[in-house]
């Protein structure tokens, strides 16, 4: 019997505190995780500083100066990596740009997590798709071309791809599980799920029950802790639950995966009811969800200017920048990046805007 592979999303809830870091790595061991996963936050990776403050679940944050209170030095996460292997779980962390992935790549890990933001973060991709490493891939807010353009860089061997819902928390009813061997089928390759909604068993379970390779969940020892998502994370008693709920699935289904897939779709509507657990399995087809598509172009990379530029400036690349805008406005998708570099500026961008064909285009005179 192959297991699903469970993943605890550690992320920053250890706000840098090795020994709460060490208690978290353990806790998610005993609840039942194979892995837990950490995240190797630079701010200027991610965000300019101009963002302001973005609507998370623990309430408005000032999105930058919190990244750049998370971010810890290269051995922070050696030591991390140490910890996970003393606890006899696997160690997996998220890069959001390439200084990062450089630091995560001279630590040695066994694989390296990209999230969903960066499936269109050309540079990113190509740095990590180098390395020879297994690629975990989160795919939410995106589109089926989207993931087809990660996969073309990445290519596809050594790659799982995690379906996911990028809100927070995620509506159940939108999670479209019907997607997990669908994407199997068209894309050729491993598919899990990336779940941020709040019931500990009702997607993680039906996930499973589609043979769903890897199944991640935001981990947190208490929900009123004050890391970014400990407000929608599991706790150790909801993620065993979990656990528990996926083991099982997992064992019914290692007897007939067809057959075992059906009678736990039936359990499961007895339990939740035949209307709500029709409404997670979805269509199958893939599109963005209610929540992703208000923020598709925002939350996603785009090439924002990181200073001030005049007129008549040929741009280079430190001008510019694959940024997550957020509340800024968004810019040119980053596979342009080298395309624009000696472009000459046709109208001046201030530090923080998105760069578009329009500042580069000569405007025409009227004809007189």
């Amino acid at each position: 019997m192959v297991d699903t592979y469970i993943v605890a999303e550690i992320g920053t809830a250890h706000g840098g505190d090795l020994a709460l870091a060490q208690e978290l790595v353990h806790a998610a061991r005993d609840a039942g995780a194979d892995c837990a996963k950490f995240q190797y936050v630079i701010a200027d990776e991610i965000v300019h500083p101009a963002t302001g403050a973005v609507a998370l679940p623990g309430g408005p944050t000032a999105l930058y100066e919190r990244f750049k209170a998370l971010e810890q030095p290269q051995s922070f996460y050696e030591q991390m990596l140490e910890i996970c292997r003393s606890a006899d779980i696997d160690f997996l962390c998220t890069p959001f740009g390439i200084a990062s992935a450089r630091a995560l790549r001279g630590i040695g890990p066994a694989a390296v997590k990209i999230a969903s933001p960066e499936l269109n973060h050309t540079e990113l991709l190509q740095e990590v798709a180098g390395y020879g490493l297994p690629l975990i891939i989160s795919s939410g807010v995106s589109r089926l071309c989207d993931i087809e353009y990660a996969l073309s860089i990445t290519g596809r061997t050594q790659v799982t791809l995690l379906h996911c819902v990028t809100a927070y928390p995620a509506p159940e009813e939108e999670y479209n599980l019907r997607l997990v061997p669908g994407l199997r089928r068209i894309l050729g390759i491993p598919v899990g799920i990336s779940d941020h909604s709040e019931h500990p068993e009702l997607v993680p379970g039906l996930a499973a029950a589609f043979g769903a390779a890897v199944i991640e969940k935001h981990f947190t020892l208490s929900r009123d802790g004050t890391g970014l998502d400990d407000p929608i994370a599991m706790d150790p008693t909801m993620f065993t639950r979990m656990a528990a709920t996926i083991r099982r699935v997992d064992a019914i289904r290692s007897i007939s995966p067809d057959d075992g897939t059906r009678s736990i779709i039936r359990e499961f509507e007895r339990e939740y009811g035949a209307s709500r657990v029709e409404a997670v399995l979805g269509t199958g087809v893939k599109h963005l969800s209610a929540r992703e598509a208000r923020s598709y172009r925002t939350t996603r990379r785009s090439l924002l200017a990181v200073q001030d530029l005049p007129t008549g400036h040929v741009l280079r690349p430190q001008d510019i920048a694959p940024l997550r805008s957020e509340t800024l406005k968004a810019g040119l998708e980053p596979c342009f990046a080298a395309t624009i570099v000696g472009a000459r500026l046709q109208r001046p961008m201030s530090s923080g805007e998105g760069l578009t064909w329009e500042h580069l285009l000569v405007q025409e005179q009227p004809l007189r």
